[in-house]
């Protein structure tokens, strides 16, 4: 059984794979933006980890997002629909959250596989 951290550091790893699956959290950099633009901006950064691994979010099993707003909703959808590959759209939940970083309007939890 091999898992392989990516940027393991003391409390958690960048990324997580274990047996061809992809384990993934994705925070907005823009921390300054609308629920849009955080949603459009999280779902950027997970096309990048995807691309590191050697995957894509055609390949995206489930995905929870935490939105901290419930009014914010229609917004994350927005980013969403225009970033989903189409004809490959995971499992998916959305949740309300109050989230760590009170800058952070929404927070991507994915798991995809290699």
């Amino acid at each position: 059984m091999t898992i392989t951290r990516i940027d393991p550091e003391h409390r958690m790893s960048e990324a997580v794979v274990h047996d061809q699956t992809v384990y993934y959290t994705s925070v907005p950099e823009n921390l300054d933006a609308d629920a849009e633009a955080q949603t459009a901006n999280a779902l950027a950064v997970i096309d990048r980890i995807l691309a590191r691994v050697g995957s894509d979010k055609s390949k995206i099993l489930d995905a929870t997002i935490f939105l901290v707003e419930k009014e914010d909703f229609p917004a994350m959808n927005r980013a969403w629909d225009a970033w989903v590959s189409p004809g490959n759209a995971p499992v998916r939940c959305t949740v309300q959250a109050g989230l760590m970083n009170p800058k952070y309007k929404v927070e991507i939890k994915i798991i995809a596989a290699l």
